[in-house]
């Protein structure tokens, strides 16, 4: 009779036992969807892809809006277009490569994601690094002292970034940024004369539904002869894509002239962007 008393309190508390088991266990799983997309507005974020996975982004800014409605509020001005392919190689390093038709730019770079933040805090904060090269592909034969050589049109980008999912609806980050230009020349879609370009970037996310969040992305530019970059817009999934509308100061798209490519006066210089970013699985189905 004992025997079958403790068989039957033994059994009764399986499902609990089981139901501790299994929150011990999500405990220390990573968080996910710190954003969206692993682009935000113009900046990169730390949100990984999953092993063999493809990251196709086409990104557009637009002309001003001072234009009014005769210029379609500077859609008729022509777009900044940028296309982008990341690929996962596993969960924490992917490379992408990227062309901007502002000065026909190709940029070749990667990501690393050295800390992810864990449900339990056990990790507060997910961490990660990007590092990219590039070259600008203009046709400058015109020019009376001959077209620049292919280092001569090189520049270089580096951004940390340092983000925390502060709960369902904020996320923050920081990135730590720098360009550097091998050459920039006046001829260049850039304001900069400098070589070496810092700024320090912060995006936000805000969630409004489950599937559309508010975004802010504030560039501070600490070269002091450039002005600083501001977007603001909303991110919406929907069919497996991540759309992302908003205003923003820049007309860039690249990192290296996000930082060099001067920015316009809010209110007075915001142009219209969008964004369509979308993730293909390419690995052999179990």
């Amino acid at each position: 009779m004992k025997i079958k008393l403790i068989l039957f309190i033994f059994f009764l508390s399986s499902p609990a036992m089981a139901q501790l088991e299994r929150k011990l266990a999500t405990e220390n799983q990573e968080v996910d969807l710190i954003f969206h997309a692993p682009r935000h507005i113009n900046l990169l974020t730390v949100e990984p892809l999953d092993k063999n996975t493809l990251h196709f982004a086409i990104m557009h800014t637009f002309g001003t809006l001072d234009g009014g409605i005769r210029n379609l509020y500077g859609l008729d001005n022509g777009a900044n277009i940028q296309f982008s392919f990341e690929y996962a190689l596993n969960e924490n390093f992917s490379l992408g490569a990227a062309r901007s038709s502002r000065d026909k730019f190709y940029n070749l770079y990667g990501r690393y994601h050295l800390l992810k933040q864990t449900n339990d805090d056990k990790m507060p904060f997910s961490l990660s690094l990007m590092a990219g090269a590039g070259v600008n592909s203009s046709d400058y034969s015109f020019l009376p002292e001959g077209s620049p050589s292919f280092q001569e049109r090189t520049s270089y980008a580096a951004q940390l970034m340092l983000a925390r999912k502060f709960s369902d609806k904020l996320s923050v980050q920081l990135s730590p940024m720098l360009a550097y230009f091998v050459d920039p020349r006046e001829v260049y879609f850039i304001e900069g004369d400098q070589n070496l370009y810092m700024a320090l970037g912060l995006s936000t996310k805000y969630k409004i539904t489950g599937k559309s969040s508010l975004t802010l992305q504030y560039i501070p530019n600490l070269n002091s002869d450039l002005r600083s970059n501001l977007g603001i817009g909303i991110d919406v999934e929907a069919g497996g894509h991540v759309f992302q509308m908003y205003f923003v100061t820049s007309q860039a798209l690249n990192e290296q002239y996000l930082l060099a490519g001067g920015n316009g006066v809010p209110g007075e210089e915001f142009r219209i962007g969008f964004n369509i970013n979308r993730v293909f699985a390419t690995g052999r189905r179990r």
